[in-house]
Formats: C-alpha cells, structure tokens, sequence
C-alpha cells in the first residue's frame, strides 16, 4: 500500500471514529417542538441506558409537553424538564419550578468518561446527590467541560440550536430563573411518527 492510500484510510477511519451518525435510530431521537422551531436530539443509551429509558417513558406519556424552561443562562446552559410544577398548561408553580420530578424514582448516576459536555450536550439535571436525577434536563448552549464526569450526558442536539438560543434568558443574579419562560411546545420519539 503506498503513502497516500494509507494516510486516506487513516483519514477516513478517524472520521467514522468522531463523526458519529448518532440521530440515525429514530428510536432514540428526541425531537423538541419550541416557539422558533423543532430541536433533533440523538440520545444516547450507549452512555446512559436507565436516563435514556426514563426520559422515553416520560415523553411517551406527554409529560414533557408544555414544561417550562426554568433557568437559562446566557452562555451556559437551558434547564427544563420538571414536570411536576413546570407544566405551563396544568400546575406551573414559578416559586416551586426546579425542585420537582415526575412519579418515577430517581436514577442512579451513569457518568461518562466517553463524552464531554460541549455546545448541545444534554445533561440530566440533579440535586447535590448525584443519585437524584429524575425528569429535568439542560442543553448546553456553550461548552462546559466542569461538568464532566459529574453530570450525566443523555444526548447531542444535532441539529436546531438556533432554536435553542433563542430561548428567553434567565436573571443572572437569580441563577438563570426566567419570568415567563419559553416552554417544549411538543416532545415525541421520532419512532412514534
């Protein structure tokens, strides 16, 4: 084999390794409807089986419809997801919102040293007991790699972020809490057309 064949399968090895076509299973491609437009989430049950499985049921149930995000912050991140006091149809409570979960039991932490958090990561949000994520989630709008191996990674958005940043931002000074927040217009499962 000569040198430019060998650096061309290099190449295109190293590709396939990073560039994963992760949204391809539309089993395990999350797909959120928000006021600018549909957001593609590949999730990953490579990383986070039990997360993944649990985020699944919730949106199959339609909890995750309507559900306020919460806390934003400006070059952070997105928090939404608790559908117990985020519903903004049924039951949003401003003061409660990001303390509430669903019916379901916590789940277990299943940090990665596989991915980081980037721009577009999804990560389980969670109190300080690393055991105690539920429903509620956050997007990543810039790379944050002081979360890693401390949060559990459950997806990338592939593609609609601009979406994403256009979410209503939180007040800094209340930790990203947003006045009338944007909210998940619709959540389904790709596989669920």
């Amino acid at each position: 084999m000569n040198f430019k064949s060998l650096a061309a399968s290099i190449a295109f090895a190293a590709l396939a390794v990073v560039q994963p076509a992760l949204a391809a299973d539309p089993e395990n491609t999350l797909i959120l409807t928000l006021k600018d437009g549909d957001v593609t989430i590949a999730l990953r049950p490579d990383l986070a089986p039990k997360h993944v499985a649990q985020i699944k049921e919730l949106v199959r149930e339609g909890a995750y419809d309507n559900v306020a995000f919460h806390r934003v912050i400006d070059g952070f991140m997105a928090q939404t997801g608790d559908v117990q006091y985020g519903d903004m149809n049924d039951g949003y409570n401003a003061d409660a919102v990001g303390t509430g979960g669903s019916s379901k039991p916590d789940i277990p932490a299943e940090f990665t040293d596989k991915a980081g958090f980037d721009r577009g990561t999804v990560g389980m949000a969670r109190s300080q007991s690393p055991d105690s994520a539920n429903s509620q989630f956050f997007i990543d709008l810039a790379p944050a790699p002081f979360l890693n191996g401390q949060y559990t990674i459950v997806g990338q958005v592939e593609s609609g972020m601009e979406a994403v940043d256009k979410i209503k931002k939180g007040d800094q000074a209340a930790n990203g809490s947003v006045t009338d927040p944007d909210r998940i217009v619709k959540a389904r499962i790709a596989a669920d057309k």
